[in-house]
């Protein structure tokens, strides 16, 4: 039996805030793409328009602290595996007083 990681990438669909899309000139906010982890989704997100993954991760590397990304509803990180069909969705924090 194989693993997720022996398998090929699954496809997914990734949700981007307007804010974000608003940089890139021709992104969209609803992509579906093929990635195993969110890592891979940020590297083909940044194959896309390139200049993203400097928006979405910091150089730890790390998602940056003022975007959420959540896989069916879970909060993820770079590692966090993404099964076939899964929903991930990018949003920016909001912060003030």
């Amino acid at each position: 039996m194989a693993t997720m990681r022996e398998a090929g990438p699954a496809t997914i669909a990734v949700h981007l805030p307007g804010a974000l899309v608003d940089l890139f000139p021709g992104s969209r906010r609803h992509v579906e793409l093929k990635a195993r982890d969110v890592r891979e989704m940020v590297d083909a997100l940044n194959r896309l328009w390139p200049g993203m993954r400097d928006r979405l991760c910091d150089t730890t590397p790390a998602v940056r602290r003022h975007i959420n990304v959540f896989v069916d509803g879970e909060r993820a990180r770079l590692d966090t595996p993404l099964p076939p069909g899964s929903d991930v969705y990018v949003l920016t924090a909001i912060s003030g007083g």
